[in-house]
């Protein structure tokens, strides 16, 4: 029997088109769905295939422009224009965030009709979350699937990959660049958000992320507190759940290469799938370690696999469109990736240190807790050198310190149960939810 407080209750999830907004909330829609509640999912019509797949209905995108991140100069071309990083970001937060809220929200008023869901879902970049909240007067839980991206006052602003100073000088520097920040770099995109939500009668509270996580019902935190910066000034509707992770299929055969068995040290290498260019990490990465001692896994996500091969022919590497992780890390013994936050959190689980190397996507973000918790090597770029790469991984092979200090996260990790603890939260919205429009109608009653 289902152990929820609501049965039956009716859940919309929704996400922003880009794997990372969508996978994590994989697992926790399928645990949901499978616990009885009617969970149905708003997305790209790239992902409904995968949606359909773990038993959930689809409404797609229909008034809202159905962008791939992946792909986003194409929809885009005038980004090129832009060429600082800020100016790309800037550009990146009002076209691929911002500017398409008003029409998410048009497309879940009209699933609304047919579908009054009780609750929504959604990934914590996804701009609709306030204006169904606040308009729709329906609670709105956003999925941190990212670092936590809310301003505070005992850090640097969010975006650049600044370590938190420790020194009272730091401090008052980290002040003056959180208003440079909001009122220079940020200027316009904070102010195309304010002219957004101007038309729903709604004050933005801080910058955009700011705004969604202060204006959600909850956040449920991807990760944990050991993992996050120390803030004094953290949003009160935070919730720490351990690492929300993909759904997986138990699969009878994992993944398996006999290679696994004869190397001593192990190097992992991946790039995701967002990040087609393949020279960035992996090339040098194999360049670095080809016909040595160690062996070299890597993962490309189906960017130029048999090129690779047929580049890199030595014994000791092994070049697949994909493995899972999940069969691969435990024989791993340092994870080169460009640090997205899935496969970071992932490679903590399995006690793996790691090189990190990316910039774009909020990846600076993700690196910058690697290298300030000391569970890897930070390259701080995205085109290292070959011998950058080198010299991080034996750093990382050489200097216990990483390992101790993710295999102390990783049992932290250990404490949390993403699912049921998700699932406790989600129930106490929909009980308060329930609440609040059961009592006017008690107060009719009784007068």
């Amino acid at each position: 029997m289902p152990r929820h407080l609501q049965p039956g209750a009716k859940i919309l999830f929704a996400n922003v088109p880009a794997d990372g907004h969508f996978n994590p909330l994989t697992g926790l829609a399928v645990h949901l769905k499978n616990e009885g509640y009617d969970v149905r999912w708003y997305s790209s019509e790239r992902y409904a295939p995968k949606i359909e797949k773990l038993g959930i209905p689809v409404y797609p995108f229909k008034a809202a422009m159905d962008i791939d991140i992946e792909n986003a100069e194409n929809l885009f071309p005038d980004r090129d224009k832009h060429k600082t990083q800020i100016g790309k970001l800037n550009y990146d937060i009002i076209n691929v965030f911002i500017l398409r809220s008003p029409e998410y929200y048009a497309d879940l008023r009209a699933i609304h009709k047919s579908f009054p869901f009780d609750l929504l879902i959604a990934d914590i970049t996804f701009g609709a979350i306030p204006l169904v909240k606040e308009h729709m007067n329906i609670p709105a839980i956003a999925v941190g699937v990212i670092p936590v991206a809310e301003t505070s006052k005992d850090l640097p602003p969010m975006g650049l990959g600044m370590l938190p100073a420790s020194s009272w000088t730091g401090k008052l520097k980290q002040a003056g660049l959180r208003w440079i920040a909001d009122n220079v770099l940020f200027r316009k995109s904070n102010q195309v958000l304010k002219q957004v939500l101007a038309e729903y009668n709604i004050q933005p509270d801080g910058n955009m992320f700011d705004t969604i996580a202060r204006k959600s019902t909850l956040v449920l935190q991807s990760g944990t507190p050991g993992f996050e910066y120390q803030r004094s000034d953290l949003g009160k509707n935070y919730r720490f759940v351990g690492p929300l992770l993909p759904h997986q299929k138990i699969k009878n055969e994992k993944w398996f290469d006999e290679k696994l068995m004869a190397y001593k040290e192990i190097i992992l290498v991946t790039q995701g799938t967002v990040e087609r260019d393949v020279e960035k990490i992996i090339v040098p990465t194999l360049e670095a370690f080809q016909n040595t001692d160690k062996l070299v896994v890597v993962t490309t996500g189906g960017s130029g696999t048999e090129a690779l091969r047929q580049r890199f022919p030595a014994p000791n590497i092994i070049i697949e469109d994909f493995i899972p992780f999940a069969d691969v890390m435990p024989y791993a013994n340092v994870y080169v990736t460009n640090g997205g936050y899935g496969g970071v959190l992932l490679s903590v689980q399995n006690n793996l240190p790691m090189v990190v190397g990316g910039i774009h996507e909020g990846k600076l973000e993700i690196n910058a807790r690697v290298e300030y918790f000391k569970l890897g090597v930070n390259l701080r770029t995205e085109k290292p050198a070959v011998q950058q790469v080198k010299k991080a991984v034996e750093e990382v092979l050489r200097n216990p310190v990483y390992r101790q200090n993710v295999t102390a996260l990783s049992k932290e990790f250990s404490q949390y149960h993403p699912q049921q603890l998700s699932q406790q939260y989600i129930d106490e919205v929909l009980t308060a939810a329930a609440s609040k429009k059961a009592t006017p109608q008690v107060m009719k009653v009784v007068a």
